[in-house]
């Protein structure tokens, strides 16, 4: 091992984490022009270290971008984690189960978009996402109107509905695409949607609804099951994951997709994740989940974390705001998914397996539950350090020696809850991820108060 590359990596490892607070500091600027300004920065600043070289090599060379890539989508899917099991206090392991249905659901779309030159996938995943939407938002206003209703009854209904939308969407997509498919053209002659500019917005909402996609599964899912204590709501998540996984190596003989070639992993997916994307998708996710925090629906949420009894005392709806944790965090997972499909070109179901279902969880635990600095800050980590310098220093000991990590992951856990079991940063918060600060209110008649107290005295008698 060259000590260049050893410090060169620690030099790296440094910067991105400095890169990250300047961009949350730049972010927390009163001023809108300055914090566009800086969010433009952040961005030149990486897409310039790709193509900037000294001497035969690149400041940030294509391992780095992977991992760039792979620390941006794990940001998201921790994040979303975060949300759940650290502000809401629901103990989750099928993250990562969410994370594949988004990149499987994202990739299924522009493989058939490029491949089968065919828009099918795209509509009918489009319109099953809003009809699903409109019969979950439909059927949950219509059921707010009666108390006592039992779990299950809600829940059957909202399965008949998004089943007779998914009918409805595979129906109407088709015909649809039947339509709008001699637009490609042929071969001889491409036609406008065969275009690159056509392409990537294929891309973009096939990103966002396999998020959407994602986080209507994760509500279905996540209504019957919340109402479980939090441990119990932790195997089932579990559970869930592995039933993902297993429909992942069947998909090619259980459900009808071929394309994905079930065990054997699906290849042929293009590649169009760039660094405006993955940049784009992880300044959303950052906004919403800062946003939705430093809310009263984020004080909501927190509270149940707290003390549910309590909460339920205030009038706070806690099955409700667990839904809302779950589904939001489901989200993130999603859009996660889809940016790492289009990165790798290749989905294997082993990347979605078990035992990577925890890497999540290790990143939260890693950064402190509860704080989306924390979070932020150790995905990045965790990327760089332990699936980037790690690795290699392990390969160096021979052909195995990188599995290892899989040694060290566990004992790194331990030794931190015994010395920090508040995670590496804790409660802290960097730049725009603070908390607001509210001015408070001056009174509505600052002079009534001013009165000397003598002349207020004879009054108390």
């Amino acid at each position: 091992m060259e000590l260049g590359f050893l410090l060169g990596s620690v030099v790296k490892i440094v910067a991105v984490l400095g890169w990250l607070y300047g961009l949350l500091q730049v972010m927390a600027h009163a001023s809108r022009w300055v914090k566009i300004a800086g969010i433009v920065i952040a961005f030149g600043i990486i897409q310039i270290a790709f193509s900037l070289r000294i001497g035969n090599q690149a400041i940030l060379n294509d391992f780095d971008a992977g991992l760039l890539f792979q620390a941006c989508t794990m940001a998201m899917v921790a994040l979303g984690l975060n949300l759940i099991y650290g502000f809401n206090g629901q103990f989750s392991l099928g993250q990562w189960g969410f994370y594949g249905l988004g990149a499987y659901a994202a990739a299924y779309v522009t493989y058939k978009w490029f491949n089968d030159r065919t828009s099918s996938a795209l509509f009918v995943l489009l319109i099953g996402v809003v009809l699903a939407g409109l019969v979950i938002l439909g059927l949950r206003r219509f059921l707010g109107r009666y108390y006592n209703l039992p779990v299950l009854s809600a829940f059957t209904l909202y399965l008949i509905g998004s089943a007779a939308a998914a009918a409805v969407a595979v129906f109407a997509g088709n015909g649809i695409a039947s339509i709008v498919d001699p637009l490609f053209g042929t071969k001889e002659a491409p036609g406008l949607l065969s275009s690159d500019v056509a392409l990537q917005v294929v891309f973009l909402l096939a990103v966002i609804c396999a998020g959407i996609f994602a986080a209507e599964v994760s509500f279905l899912f996540g209504l019957p099951v919340l109402s479980l204590g939090s441990d119990y709501f932790g195997i089932a998540t579990l559970g869930f994951s592995i039933v993902i996984n297993t429909l992942m190596v069947n998909s090619d003989t259980i459900l009808p997709f071929p394309e994905m070639k079930g065990g054997r992993g699906m290849i042929g997916i293009p590649k169009l994740t760039t660094w405006f994307w993955v940049f784009a998708f992880l300044l959303l996710v950052i906004v919403i989940m800062r946003n939705v925090i430093h809310s009263s629906v984020g004080r909501a949420i927190l509270s149940v974390r707290e003390d549910e009894t309590a909460a339920k005392a205030m009038g706070i709806d806690v099955a409700g705001n667990k839904l809302l944790a779950f589904v939001i965090g489901s989200l993130f997972a999603g859009l996660g998914g889809g940016i790492y499909a289009h990165y790798i070109g290749f989905l294997s179901p082993g990347t979605f397996s078990f035992l990577a279902g925890f890497n999540p969880l290790i990143v939260v635990v890693f950064g402190g539950l509860g704080s989306m600095t924390g979070t932020l800050a150790a995905s990045f980590g965790w990327m760089f350090f332990l699936e980037g310098l790690l690795r290699v220093l392990l390969g160096q000991l021979g052909t195995e020696a990188p599995t290892w990590r899989f040694v060290l992951y566990p004992i790194a856990l331990l030794l931190l809850m015994l010395l920090r079991p508040q995670g590496l940063l804790g409660k802290t918060e960097w730049g725009f991820l603070r908390a607001p600060q509210v001015k408070p209110r001056p009174p509505a008649n600052p002079t009534s108060d001013a009165r000397p107290a003598a002349s207020i005295a004879p009054a108390a008698r």
